[in-house]
C-alpha cells in the first residue's frame, strides 16, 4: 500500500508533507514492532522494541499525528524493553485505523 489513498480528507497536514509523514510511520513500523493486536474495530495496540530515544520518537510522532488528524487518540506506555502504543479512532475513521494496522502487519510496506 504505497499510495496515500487511505489518508483521510479530514487530515490537516499539507498535502506535500503527507508522503514524509507516511514515511516516518513506515520507518517506525518497519524497525520497531514486536507485536500487534486489535482491541476492537476502533482500537489497535502495538508493542514496539525500545531503545535509546525510541519513547521520545514515538511520543513526538504521535503528538504531531494527533495535531493534524484530530480523530486519532494515542497512548504511549513506556516499558523497560518495550514501548506500548495504543491507537484509537472514532467510528467514521475505522478504515484509516484498518489501513494503519495493515501497514504495521506488513512492516510498513
Amino acid at each position: 500500500m504505497s499510495d496515500l489513498a487511505w489518508v483521510p480528507q479530514s487530515c490537516a497536514l499539507p498535502t506535500e508533507e503527507r508522503p514524509l509523514r507516511v514515511a516516518e510511520w513506515d520507518v517506525l513500523l518497519t524497525e520497531r514492532p514486536t507485536s500487534l493486536s486489535r482491541l476492537g474495530p476502533l482500537r489497535l495496540h502495538l508493542e514496539l522494541a525500545g531503545g535509546p530515544g525510541i519513547e521520545e520518537r514515538v511520543r513526538d510522532l504521535a503528538e504531531r499525528e494527533a495535531g493534524c488528524c484530530s480523530f486519532f487518540t494515542f497512548t504511549v506506555t513506556p516499558g523497560e524493553n518495550l514501548i506500548g502504543l495504543d491507537i484509537a479512532v472514532d467510528q467514521q475513521h475505522a478504515a484509516v485505523l484498518e489501513a494503519l494496522a495493515t501497514r504495521a502487519a506488513a512492516g510498513g510496506r
